[in-house]
């Protein structure tokens, strides 16, 4: 099988630089490129030595036309903004788009459904296999369990980070509210509390966010019953997880027909989504 051509978004950006890293390591893929915007002091620079991966003779552009003309695809952990142009890009080239950026809007969100018409789009707030098997697990938890026992997920992050709660708080509160047969997470969703709130509304999913150092991530969700409580943890202690998860579904992606996916799908994880437990 031909080698998966691909090119990096944010190159010179922490996960960008992760990401090629993991490229230069796996078999069946190859980096021919990187995006940066324009005025960027990394244009032109080598993405291998960026990477810290010595020289590799792919320059860094902040013209993506000529680099889509010769991939097979692109992923992209920049900004909502930059993600919405990038996947009408690859829709016109019909090449693969992986998308790990988060703080999506809604209006944002069908941009993306309209672009998957023509391209294969795998997006997800978290790329990670423990992240997504905590999602499954979160989901067939709040399956099982009542409303006695309230749910709150806490998630910290580095000082960085613009967006809160973050997209895989966001995942796992989606993911709590399906498991108890909710339509839309924001109707029940508290993501903050200050002064005198009163009680605790029954049914809601509340939501805390942390944000100093350099903490990569960190994600727990709390079932809180009478008299016991369980809780489901993810850690994450390198931004090479979330890379090797998306150059995984880049390759996965590879054989799709258009249309836009999960990591879950990726994964096979909506397979054993009703068997977990059982």
């Amino acid at each position: 099988m031909n080698t998966l051509k691909l090119a990096v978004a944010g190159a010179a950006g922490r996960m960008g630089r992760a990401i090629t890293k993991v490229i230069l390591e796996t078999d069946g893929v190859e980096v021919i490129g990187g995006l940066e915007p324009k005025g960027s002091p990394h244009i032109g620079q080598d993405m291998g030595v960026l990477a810290g991966a010595g020289e590799i003779g792919v320059p860094v552009t902040d013209d993506p036309l000529p680099l889509f003309t010769r991939i097979d695809g692109i992923i992209d952990f920049t900004t909502p903004e930059t993600s919405v142009w990038l996947s009408e890009l690859a829709a016109q080239a019909r090449v693969i788009h992986i998308i790990g950026t988060t703080g999506f809007t809604p209006e944002q969100e069908r941009a993306f459904e309209a672009a998957a018409r023509h391209a294969r789009i795998v997006k997800a707030g978290n790329m990670s296999l423990g992240v997504n098997l905590l999602v499954a697990l979160t989901r067939k938890v709040a399956s099982l369990l009542g409303e006695e026992f309230d749910i709150e997920i806490v998630e910290m992050h580095h000082r960085h980070k613009v967006d809160a709660p973050s997209g895989t708080a966001l995942m796992l509160g989606n993911a709590a509210a399906e498991g108890r047969g909710l339509d839309d997470l924001r109707e029940n969703a508290v993501f903050c509390r200050e002064g005198h709130t009163g009680p605790r509304r029954e049914g809601a999913i509340g939501f805390a966010t942390l944000r100093g150092g350099s903490v990569v991530g960190d994600h727990t969700v709390i079932f809180a019953g009478p008299e016991e409580r369980i809780e489901l943890t993810h850690r994450a202690q390198s931004r090479e997880i979330f890379a090797r998860g998306a150059v995984k579904a880049a390759l996965w992606a590879r054989d799709r027909q258009s249309g836009l996916y999960s990591m879950a799908d990726v994964l096979g994880l909506n397979d054993m989504q009703g068997t977990i437990g059982q």
